[in-house]
C-alpha cells in the first residue's frame, strides 16, 4: 500500500514569529513541534494517508491524475493534524476554524501556512476531517504509535522503550450530551422538534391549515411548568396524571400537523428554493421523531399513569441519542449515569494501551480482562508483565488465566481478608497503590480529550471521537516522555 503514495516536494512555508515573554505559549509550541516530529518518525502520518488513500482510489471510476492524488494526500495530512489539534484544544468546529485563522503556530502544525494565501478549513471541512477514516483505522494508528515506542525508542529520543511491565484497567461511563431523561420532557422535545421543522416548511410557502406553531410551543411550555409544580401540591399523583393526559393530546395534534407538512414537502419540494438533499434533511428530522414518539408516549403512560416501572433495557432516554444506556455507578454525585461503558487500559507511564466502547450494555468487568489482554497482544505483539485492577475485575478464572500466561496477578480480591493478606506482598501493594492513579488518568481523558461532555452524536461518531481522544492523548504523552538533554533546559526564546 505504501507504493500508492506519490511523493511531492514540500511547499514553501512561512517562518514562525519569534515570541518572548509567554511561558505557556513556548511550552505549547515545544509540544507541538515534538508531536510533529513524532507523527513523522513513527510513520503514523504515513499510515493515516495510506489508509485514507486506498478507499479513495477504489471509489474513482477513472484513474485520478497525479495532481489530484497529491491534493488528496495533502488533505489527508491536514485531516490528521487538524483533528489532533482540535481534540487537544477541546474546541468545536466553528471555534477551531476561527482560531486557525488567527494563530500562525496552529497554521504551521496543520500545514496551511502558505506564503501567499492562507486557506483555513471551514467548520464543515473540519467535520469531514473528523470522519476522514473509520474507527478500526484509528485503532491501527494507535497501535502503530505504541509499536514505535516499543520497537524504536531511539527514533523518538527515549532512553527506554515503552514500559509493558505493569498494566492497569478500569471502566467508566462516557456520558452522552443529553438532559436528564424525564418522561414528559421527552414528549416536549418531540413537540419542539416537530414544530421547528414545520415552521421551516411553512417559511418556504408550503402551508397546511393549523394554528400558528408558536401557539403550540406556548401550550407545551405551560403544561411542562404545570407538571413541574404538581410535586408541591396535595394529591400530586392525580395532578401529574391529569397534566400528562393533556400533554399526550397536544402531542397527537402536533404530530398530525407535522405529518401533513412532511407530505407537502415530500411531494412539492420543487416549489421551494431548497434542493432535494436539503429537503431530505428536514424530512429525516421529522421521520426520526415521528418514529420514536409512540414509544415515548407509551413509556410516560406506563410510568406516570399506570405507575409501573420500565426496565432499563427498554427505556427510551433521548429522542436524539437512541444508543445511550442507563449505567448504575453507585458513586457519590453520580449514582446513575447515562451514556456508554468505556474500558481504558494504561501502562505505568500513563500511555493508553487499550480502549473499548460498547453500544449495548457492557458485560461485567470480570469478563472484560481477557479480551483487553488479547487486544494488547494483537496490537503490540507482547504480553504485559502484570495486571492491576479493582475488585470488579477479580474472579477465580481470571486469576488462573493470568497464572497460566505467566502474568503477575495484581487483581484486587473481593474478600477483605484475602486483600489484607496480599497487601503484604511488595509487588502487589505497589501495583495497587499505582492502580489508584488510573482514576486520575480517566478523569484527564474525559475532561481534557473526550469533551465536557462529548459532543459527537450517534454511537459511531462517539466511537470515532473516543479513538481521536486516545490518539491525541498518547501523542501528548509521547512528547512529554521524549529524551531530554543532559539536564532540563529552562524555557527560552524560540527562534
Amino acid at each position: 500500500m505504501s507504493s500508492l503514495i506519490i511523493p511531492f516536494p514540500a511547499q514553501l512555508r512561512a517562518r514562525l514569529p519569534t515570541i518572548v515573554g509567554n511561558v505557556d505559549y513556548l511550552t505549547l509550541r515545544r509540544r507541538l513541534e515534538e508531536i510533529d516530529e513524532i507523527l513523522r518518525t513513527s510513520q503514523v502520518e504515513r499510515l493515516f494517508v495510506e489508509q485514507a488513500l486506498e478507499p479513495w482510489l477504489q471509489e474513482k471510476s477513472a484513474s485520478p491524475s497525479a495532481r489530484q492524488q497529491q491534493q488528496f494526500q495533502l488533505r489527508s495530512q491536514r485531516a490528521l493534524r487538524c483533528s489532533v489539534l482540535r481534540t487537544l484544544l477541546q474546541e468545536d468546529y466553528r471555534g477551531f476554524s476561527c482560531q486557525l485563522a488567527g494563530n500562525p503556530l496552529y497554521q504551521w502544525f496543520c500545514l496551511i501556512d502558505a506564503l501567499d494565501v492562507v486557506r483555513v478549513p471551514s467548520k464543515s471541512e473540519l467535520q469531514r476531517y473528523a470522519h476522514w477514516v473509520p474507527a478500526p483505522t484509528m485503532r491501527a494508528l494507535v497501535n502503530r504509535l505504541l509499536q514505535s515506542g516499543l520497537q524504536e525508542p531511539q527514533a523518538l529520543h527515549w532512553e527506554q522503550p515503552l514500559d509493558l511491565e505493569q498494566y492497569f484497567l478500569d471502566t467508566t461511563c462516557l456520558q452522552a450530551n443529553i438532559h436528564f431523561p424525564v418522561d414528559w420532557l421527552l414528549l416536549r422535545d418531540g413537540v419542539r422538534t416537530l414544530l421547528k421543522a414545520t415552521t421551516l416548511i411553512r417559511a418556504q410557502g408550503l402551508k397546511g391549515r393549523m394554528e400558528p406553531p408558536e401557539e403550540f410551543l406556548r401550550r407545551i411550555n405551560r403544561l411542562c411548568i404545570q407538571m413541574t409544580h404538581q410535586g408541591r401540591q396535595a394529591d400530586s399523583q392525580k395532578g401529574r396524571k391529569r397534566v400528562l393526559r393533556r400533554i399526550k393530546r397536544l402531542v397527537n395534534v402536533v404530530r398530525d400537523h407535522a405529518r401533513r407538512h412532511r407530505e407537502l414537502l415530500d411531494q412539492q419540494w420543487e416549489k421551494t428554493p431548497w434542493t432535494r438533499p436539503q429537503a431530505q434533511v428536514v424530512l429525516r428530522r421529522i421521520d426520526r421523531v415521528l418514529a420514536l414518539l409512540p414509544q415515548a408516549q407509551k413509556q410516560a403512560h406506563q410510568r406516570i399513569i399506570g405507575e409501573r416501572p420500565v426496565a432499563n433495557a427498554d427505556k427510551l432516554l433521548s429522542l436524539y441519542e437512541t444508543d445511550v444506556r442507563v449505567l448504575v455507578r453507585g458513586k457519590a454525585g453520580a449514582a446513575v449515569e447515562f451514556g456508554n461503558t468505556v474500558l481504558i487500559g494504561e501502562n505505568r507511564q500513563g500511555i493508553i494501551l487499550d480502549y473499548q466502547i460498547w453500544q449495548e450494555p457492557a458485560p461485567a468487568d470480570s469478563h472484560l480482562l481477557v479480551e483487553s489482554l488479547e487486544r494488547v497482544v494483537e496490537g503490540l505483539g507482547c504480553v504485559v508483565g502484570g495486571v492491576g485492577t479493582d475488585r470488579g475485575f477479580a474472579s477465580a478464572s481470571n486469576s488462573r488465566g493470568l497464572e497460566d500466561c505467566g502474568i503477575f496477578d495484581a487483581l484486587c480480591p473481593r474478600n477483605p481478608r484475602e486483600l489484607k493478606r496480599r497487601m503484604k506482598e511488595k509487588q502487589f501493594a505497589r501495583m495497587q497503590r499505582r492502580r489508584s492513579q488510573t482514576e486520575g488518568r480517566i478523569s484527564i481523558l474525559k475532561q481534557g480529550f473526550f469533551g465536557r461532555p462529548m459532543r459527537a452524536k450517534g454511537f459511531a461518531h462517539r466511537e470515532l471521537a473516543l479513538a481521536w481522544g486516545v490518539l491525541t492523548h498518547n501523542l501528548w504523552m509521547f512528547a512529554r516522555l521524549r529524551k531530554q538533554q543532559e539536564k532540563e533546559q529552562p524555557l527560552r526564546q524560540v527562534a
